[in-house]
């Protein structure tokens, strides 16, 4: 077994947060005549791609709130709402501010916050992941984002970079994610790694298939769960 991590670096759309569930409740709300869940797929389905346009100089470097507005313009087109005013049209690209944790998030957090250094490692930018902060009651120690590196995760720059802001080595920092191509970028760089079971990210009707993988150093249902596994090895 491994020496346990100094610090905790937490993925958080999927993995912290549902943002499915949470944009399917907003777009709903706003009653557009659009099907929240199909709408909400379809934003994130073009997230990766808005990254990979910055990633290869096709953009210069670009807020995830921008990236974000890009594509809820394109979309709108797409699904054909035509209603919405500039005003309406802020707020529905907030959405992503207002995230709702998954509802072990909170505890876990917590727990691990008393015992670890626990922040961030996102490509959402910083005024976005500190107002979803602020809102939901996330207690992070520090907030770092893709922002601050000015490279998105699966750069090497990302995961070094938080060994570098705790000077600490890389192996002495863990990235907690459900996602295995964002934990195989940070073990590249010598990071330990924590999968977390979110098989409902994309919703109940496709669910994840979460089954552990051996190369991650830790396996765990939910955050809480992962609290409970480090503490039975302090």
């Amino acid at each position: 077994m491994k020496p346990l991590p100094k610090v905790l670096a937490f993925d958080v759309f999927g993995t912290v947060v549902d943002w499915h569930g949470s944009l399917i409740r907003e777009i709903d709300a706003m009653d557009v005549g659009v099907n929240g869940d199909e709408f909400a797929l379809a934003w994130r389905a073009e997230y990766t791609p808005a990254m990979q346009r910055v990633m290869s100089g096709e953009l210069g470097w670009t807020l995830i709130d921008d990236l974000h507005r890009m594509i809820l313009d394109e979309l709108l087109v797409r699904f054909r709402i035509g209603t919405l005013s500039e005003a309406e049209r802020k707020h529905l690209n907030r959405v992503w501010h207002r995230l709702d944790p998954w509802p072990d998030s909170l505890a876990g957090l917590m727990w691990l916050k008393s015992r670890f250094t626990i922040c961030t490692l996102s490509n959402g930018n910083i005024g976005l992941l500190t107002n979803m902060a602020k809102r939901a009651g996330l207690p992070w120690d520090c907030i770092l984002s893709a922002e601050l590196f000015r490279a998105y995760k699966p750069d090497p720059a990302t995961y070094l970079g938080v060994a570098h802001v705790f000077d600490v080595e890389p192996a002495e920092v863990m990235l907690v994610a459900a996602h295995h191509d964002d934990l195989a970028g940070a073990r590249a760089c010598g990071l330990q790694t924590a999968y977390i079971e979110r098989p409902m990210e994309f919703g109940a009707a496709r669910p994840k298939d979460v089954s552990p993988r051996p190369e991650n150093d830790w396996h765990a249902a939910n955050i809480l769960a992962l609290a409970e596994q480090l503490s039975s090895q302090q």
